[in-house]
């Protein structure tokens, strides 16, 4: 059974960061596209940012410049650090791997981004 552990969600005011973190099985994590996607009530889910095996990033245009996501090796873990953080952030966070066909996705984690 794939497991996606998340971790880091919680409320910061606008302008702060949050640093978002995900960790799996060395097995999923050495051969899957890792990625975060966010979802804000009323939307659809949306992609944020995606890492590669190899470390190719991918954006959203709404995030470039103040989200950095970035694989640590040691721990099987990927994150997404948020910087310049905005009320417009404000989403459930789902840590995702995907390879051809197959999809997992974590539980989810709240970001408020609120004064």
């Amino acid at each position: 059974q794939v497991q996606l552990v998340e971790s880091g969600g919680g409320l910061v005011q606008p302008g702060g960061s949050l640093r978002l973190s995900c960790t799996t099985s060395r097995s999923i994590f050495s051969i899957y596209v890792m990625g975060w996607y966010r979802q804000a009530p009323g939307k659809q889910r949306e992609m944020v940012a995606t890492i590669t095996t190899g470390g190719g990033t991918n954006y959203v245009d709404s995030v470039k410049g103040r989200f950095t996501i970035f694989r640590d090796s040691a721990n099987n873990t990927v994150c997404l650090q948020m910087n310049s953080l905005k009320p417009e952030d404000t989403a459930v966070y789902y840590c995702n791997a995907a390879r051809w066909s197959q999809n997992y996705w974590g539980q989810g984690t709240q970001v408020t981004v609120s004064s």
